[in-house]
């Protein structure tokens, strides 16, 4: 059995990817109210593997997530790409006639921004999880409430799904990284195809560095497939640099980072893992 620590409730997006991922295997959920508590639950057993979210298609990257990941110093082993669709829903007894209030994480609500104003009446209250919200409708019988989250919450808290499909762009994707303690990591990546990897580094501030790094990634083949950059608090102007790339030569690969080191300063590989398939 996988045990898996994910932020949210059951139900929760985080939820759907970890069985999307890891869909031949009995997954056991260890449920966190934060991002932080997560890798603590990592920390504190060896075993427990980690789905995080990492970036969205429309809201795009969750920054922070970055930087517990590089601190934590465990390593990514895998991604799935989730197609987002949010539903509204409400108590069993209740129907749009009874509702006054949505809540939901405030990435969801913005996600459902033109739905939301095609209801200017109805309130809309930020909570810390999708899933969460309406596990909290139905645990309080809050009358008068709506959630927006996944359809599959529907039936795990008894609620009535009002109406599926109500994000605005239907080309809704989250990136979701699994990652795991370092050793324990080469046993879930024995068996599968590495053509990607995660690294980050540092750059001296002078003209031109990124741009040999960048080429040299070029001269290997080697895909570029995201470039994040976030400022290094107390050295200003001064910046790290995430970087996803792709590979068909494992070998050219290790070449090409070889390569990029001498350039950079502190060039760490947050994981090399398979390229992640994307689900609905």
């Amino acid at each position: 059995m996988k045990r898996i620590a994910i932020q949210g409730e059951i139900g929760s997006y985080h939820d759907v990817a970890s069985h999307r991922y890891f869909e031949h295997e009995e997954v056991s959920l260890l449920c966190c109210d934060t991002f932080e508590q997560v890798f603590a639950s990592m920390k504190a057993d060896t075993d427990v593997i980690g789905m995080i979210a990492i970036e969205n298609t429309i809201a795009g990257s969750l920054l922070h997530n970055y930087e517990l990941l590089r601190e934590s110093g465990m390593q990514i082993v895998g991604e799935h790409k989730l197609r987002i669709s949010h539903s509204i829903m409400c108590l069993p007894d209740e129907d749009w006639d009874d509702i006054t209030e949505v809540n939901s994480h405030p990435v969801a609500l913005m996600q459902c921004r033109d739905f939301l104003k095609r209801h200017p009446r109805l309130k809309v209250v930020e909570t810390d999880d999708t899933a969460g919200a309406a596990k909290t409708i139905s645990e309080n019988q809050l009358g008068g409430h709506a959630a927006i989250c996944s359809k599959f919450v529907a039936g795990i808290y008894g609620m009535k799904l009002l109406e599926e499909g109500i994000e605005t762009n239907k080309h809704n994707f989250t990136r979701f990284l699994v990652i795991a303690n370092p050793a324990t990591a080469p046993q879930l990546t024995r068996h599968i195809n590495i053509n990607k990897a995660s690294i980050v580094f540092t750059l001296a501030h002078t003209e031109g560095q990124l741009s040999q790094v960048l080429s040299i990634f070029s001269f290997y083949q080697i895909n570029l497939t995201k470039i994040q950059s976030l400022p290094i608090i107390g050295k200003e102007w001064e910046y790290m640099f995430y970087v996803d790339i792709t590979f068909k030569d494992y070998q050219r690969y290790r070449q090409s980072i070889d390569a990029t080191r001498p350039l950079t300063t502190n060039l760490s590989i947050l994981g090399e893992y398979e390229d992640g398939k994307s689900t609905i």
